[in-house]
């Protein structure tokens, strides 16, 4: 029950906050530890009035397996390099993983006005351990750029951040299914 209740009350303070702000943000900011995760980052402006042309997502150190998922009238790029951890997968280990994703509009007309909203998905198998983590966006415009890349000092409260990067709790959930009788 105490992880239920946890998981409940960082869901609606994640919820929360992500109504009060206009900031690129996790659509699900709550997953479970060592799980896949369906991330859905949503762009709710561009750039001082510009069009969102542009969009490129840090992956954080620990989370592996990450792929981009297609969205129509735009290329999608990826960044490789050595994981901080090496991992298990279908007997081969694993040593390199996908760090940046990178989504560009094919043209002007495929580019996100600033008066509309969207969402960029891709997917990612978190880390095994719990904790907030944060996922750095910057979203590029027809004029200028957002860096949502901040992440808040212990203690610091991140909507006293200009540019916060888009958090994520991952919870200890498979700890719920166990208990005694």
């Amino acid at each position: 029950m105490k992880i239920y209740t946890q998981f409940v009350l960082a869901l609606a303070t994640s919820l929360t906050a992500v109504a009060a702000l206009s900031h690129v943000v996790l659509d699900d900011p709550v997953a479970a530890a060592g799980a896949a995760y369906r991330a859905v980052l949503r762009v709710g402006h561009g750039c001082d009035g510009a069009s969102t042309n542009s969009l490129s997502v840090t992956i954080p150190s620990g989370f592996v397996s990450a792929q981009p998922l297609v969205k129509p009238g735009w290329n999608i790029s990826t960044k490789i390099g050595k994981l901080a951890e090496p991992y298990e997968m279908h007997g081969s280990k694993i040593t390199e993983g996908v760090q940046e994703i990178t989504w560009t509009a094919k043209g002007p007309e495929n580019a996100l006005p600033n008066a509309l909203a969207d969402e960029f998905v891709f997917r990612v198998t978190t880390p095994k351990k719990p904790g907030a983590t944060w996922f750095k966006v910057v979203q590029g415009c027809d004029k200028g750029s957002n860096e949502w890349v901040e992440i808040p000092a212990a203690g610091q409260d991140a909507h006293s951040l200009k540019s916060p990067a888009a958090r994520l709790d991952i919870l200890d959930v498979q700890a719920a299914g166990s208990h005694s009788h």
